[in-house]
């Protein structure tokens, strides 16, 4: 495996690996592997000659007062885990490399973007500013014919599919499904922060989207949102979010269709912000788990 360190050295690789007519799958990180990153890098290498993998905890996706100075970083660990996954390549600049001085673009997509994490009581609509420059950097680096996400920032995904269909990027964007602690919490690197007692509480969660889904059946939206939120508020977690959108347009849903409903929820434990969602389907009352 070899790690690269600056946007040059990336294309000089992918300038090698086009004369090989090699399929390239990438797998953006921020690093702190878990098995849904693994998960990732699993099937880009099912599926790919050659497997990069970026490392980049991205500035620019962090507000005034985040945690981008203490998010967990491990980057000997992050190495061994990548390279016994069967990754080939590690890109992992430095961040005034990405960034250098000057620097004065911004891709955004509209829309998709105000809403839910990216509204003005969440994370406000510059984080995905943030993502959807670095990805585009990503992918324009890296050239990858597939690159892979997880379901888990089911907005994100949404977003970088539509970057990517409206400035016509080659890649195809794959989203694989949420992987899952066996108490049903996301994996996500921030679970570093939680304590043992945050840890358990946290669990409420995915159990409160559980909820929304089995009410959903009989009782319809409203009633099933309102359920979902009783069951986390009683874990003493009061939501910053807990809405029902339609996937693809993250429009507000209204549960009167036949059309998959996404339920999307963030919410801080002790400090600690988690995400997570489930895909409802109204029309077979069976959950597709994310």
């Amino acid at each position: 495996m070899e790690v690269i360190r600056t946007p040059a050295a990336m294309h000089s690789l992918r300038d090698e690996l086009r004369g090989q007519t090699v399929t390239v799958g990438l797998v953006p990180t921020m690093g702190y592997l878990h098995e849904g990153h693994n998960s990732l890098l699993k099937a880009a290498r099912a599926e790919n000659d050659a497997v990069v993998m970026s490392l980049f905890v991205n500035p620019t996706q962090f507000k005034a007062g985040e945690d981008l100075s203490t998010y967990p970083r491990d980057e000997e660990r992050d190495l061994a885990i990548a390279e016994s996954s069967g990754v080939d390549f590690i890109y992992a600049p430095l961040p005034d490399d990405v960034y250098p001085s000057g620097f004065a673009t911004k891709v955004e997509v509209e829309g998709l973007t105000e809403v839910l994490c990216g509204s003005e009581t969440s994370r406000g609509p510059g984080h995905f500013a943030g993502v959807t420059t670095v990805v585009t950097k990503l992918l324009n680096a890296v050239d990858p014919d597939v690159a892979y996400f997880g379901q888990k920032d089911a907005q994100q995904a949404t977003v970088i599919r539509r970057m990517a269909e409206d400035l016509e990027f080659r890649t195809r964007i794959v989203i694989l499904p949420t992987v899952r602690e066996r108490d049903g919490l996301a994996m996500s690197s921030r679970n570093a922060y939680l304590s043992p007692e945050a840890r358990e509480r946290a669990t409420a969660i995915w159990a409160s989207l559980l909820e929304t889904e089995s009410v959903f059946s009989e009782s319809g939206l409203d009633a099933a949102l309102e359920a979902g939120r009783r069951h986390l508020q009683s874990a003493g977690i009061t939501p910053e979010y807990f809405e029902a959108r339609y996937p693809g347009t993250l429009d507000p849903a209204e549960g009167t269709g036949t059309d998959p409903i996404l339920v999307a929820v963030a919410a801080k434990v002790d400090g600690t912000r988690l995400i997570d969602n489930i895909l409802i389907e109204p029309s077979s009352t069976s959950r597709r788990n994310p």
